[in-house]
């Protein structure tokens, strides 16, 4: 079964920035809709940002708007996912999921709702203060 397949966490200092990358396990299959999501000690699953096709259609969390780019590098399928001027807050395993999709209305409403049908191992980002 694929999987999409995350990379890129790591310890930050606060201000800092961290770019995490997500690709699936099988070259044979891609996600139309690629979503981040985090999760802190405690708390409930947070959607960050989610992406449609090459970029037809990007959400984002009010709470990084500003802060979080996502893309596809179409040469490599990978999604990345640029973190800036990150905070203590930030701290979280960032998840990476993808769906199907077949236009950007159900990417942004599996964005919202959390329904992917995929999902990664996720990768640790640590922000110190």
């Amino acid at each position: 079964q694929v999987q999409p397949v995350e990379s890129g966490g790591g310890s930050v200092q606060a201000g800092g920035s961290r770019r995490l990358s997500c690709v699936p396990s099988s070259s044979l299959y891609r996600f139309a809709c690629v979503g981040w999501f985090r999760q802190a000690p405690g708390k409930k699953r947070e959607a960050v940002a989610a992406i449609y096709q090459s970029g037809f259609g990007t959400y984002y969390v009010d709470s990084m708007k500003g802060r979080a780019t996502i893309s596809r590098d179409d040469s490599t399928d990978t999604v990345h996912l640029q973190l800036d001027n990150l905070k203590p807050e930030d701290t979280a395993m960032y998840y990476c999921a993808g769906t199907g999709a077949g236009h950007s209305t159900a990417c942004e409403t599996a964005f919202k709702t959390g329904n992917f049908r995929f999902w990664g191992q996720g990768t640790q980002v640590t922000v110190s203060p």
